[in-house]
């Protein structure tokens, strides 16, 4: 087959699941996706309990020296500023290939800063001008913690009512449940790569969760159409309904993922590969985790808990019901009317089989010798004429006439009673 089949069958496929000749069984398996997601989780949270997250300098508080110096590696950087009163829970990171970041705690006396300078001049044979400072107070990074966690409070109430408002509280709580099966991912691998968290991060979270809602808010509005006046008609569950809409917009969730996706992938490569940590990094990784677990969550998640919900609701598990036994009995006429076509099969067959042994009844046999065919030529002599010749007449012969029983009879009186 060639490229430009497949690429025409692919284009197809949105048409196909649309009208549902093509389905995939997304809210019926959820059990398999809980699961997966479920082991997710729990790596994600182990990472969390076993390595923490390391928050940047605007979080926590502290100093940070920033110089450059091509020919140093992490064990002497971190040597000198330990030496220097730096302390030992030091955050040492090279940006691009000849600048260092070192972030120390925050320093009881203003003169370490100082110190801590000096001896990375001397160390590295640099000016002293060339090794920046910036010191932010444990306050301001409280603050900023404060305001970050306020932000994301505000976000979820203000979400929580604009579903309820529009859809309904069930949906509101499946989007939810997605959000919070998000943010554990995201955080869980930040926490696992041993990545910073600064306040780009808590900007690109709030982004992806955006993002994530955008994706969930479409799927859950065409569930919506499909569903209503369900329970009037009775032709369907609920959950299959669910499932349809979710196949409707499969193709356009994976196609907007997948171009936000590279202009972020390409940021984060960019980013990781050429400059090194800093702003970009912490930004591009957050979009990138953030809006592939988002992706995973509206399809995966999102539809099939919002599907459990309400087949718990009483009219919903009625239709189930009525539904289920409508399909048995169904099956079951169909089971009969195969075993009676089968029996009315068995029957003709039988008969047609006792009509030909009745028919092919063989002929008489006739003896060789005296046997002629049917339509065997008759010779007889011709009168006598001028010629005083005779000529064999050609022609068909007659059947010799066979006489019933009274007729062979011997003539004579009848026998008196």
């Amino acid at each position: 087959m060639t490229s430009a089949g497949n690429v025409s069958r692919l284009g197809n496929l949105g048409g196909r699941l649309y009208r549902g000749e093509v389905s995939i069984d997304f809210v019926g398996r959820q059990k398999t996706w809980y699961r997966i997601s479920g082991a997710i989780l729990l790596v994600s949270v182990i990472a969390l309990a076993v390595f923490h997250l390391q928050f940047s300098v605007d979080f926590k508080g502290g100093s940070v020296f920033k110089f450059t110096a091509p020919a140093a590696n992490v064990t002497q950087v971190t040597n000198t500023v330990t030496n220097a009163g730096g302390g030992s829970n030091l955050t040492v990171q090279k940006v691009g290939s000849n600048t260092w970041t070192v972030q120390t705690p925050v320093l009881k006396h203003q003169k370490t800063q100082f110190t801590i300078q000096n001896a990375i001049a001397t160390q590295f044979h640099i000016g002293r001008n060339a090794v920046s400072i910036q010191s932010i107070g444990p306050s301001w990074g409280s603050q900023i913690s404060q305001k970050a966690l306020e932000a994301l409070i505000a976000f979820l109430i203000v979400l929580v009512l604009y579903l309820s408002i529009a859809f309904e509280w069930r949906m509101a709580s499946a989007a939810l449940i997605a959000l919070a099966h998000d943010i554990v991912i995201t955080v869980g691998v930040y926490a696992l790569l041993r990545f910073q968290v600064s306040p780009a991060t808590v900007i690109g979270l709030l982004t992806i969760l955006g993002y994530s809602l955008y994706d969930t808010v479409v799927v859950f509005d065409k569930v919506r159409e499909n569903t209503a006046g369900l329970l009037a008609t009775r032709r369907t569950t609920y959950s299959d309904a669910a499932n349809l809409a979710l196949n409707q917009t499969l193709v356009r969730s994976i196609n907007t993922s997948l171009i936000a996706l590279l202009p972020v992938a390409a940021i984060l490569s960019v980013s990781v590969f050429l400059l090194g940590n800093g702003e970009l990094k912490d930004l591009s990784l957050v979009l990138f985790v953030g809006m592939l677990s988002g992706t995973y969550s509206s399809i995966f998640i999102a539809t099939p808990v919002l599907a459990d919900l309400k087949e718990r609701e009483p009219e919903f598990r009625q239709l189930r019901k009525q539904i289920s036994q409508r399909a048995s009995s169904a099956k079951r006429q169909a089971k009969v009317a195969v075993g009676n076509a089968t029996r009315a099969g068995t029957a003709a067959s039988a008969v047609a089989d006792d009509t030909a042994d009745d028919t092919d009844v063989p002929d008489a046999e006739v003896p060789a010798d005296t046997a002629e065919p049917l339509d065997a030529p008759v010779t007889a002599a011709r009168p006598a004429g001028a010629s005083g010749t005779s000529r064999p007449v050609s022609g068909p012969r007659q059947q010799p006439r066979r006489s019933s029983a009274s007729q062979r009879r011997p003539s004579g009186k009848k026998k008196r009673r």
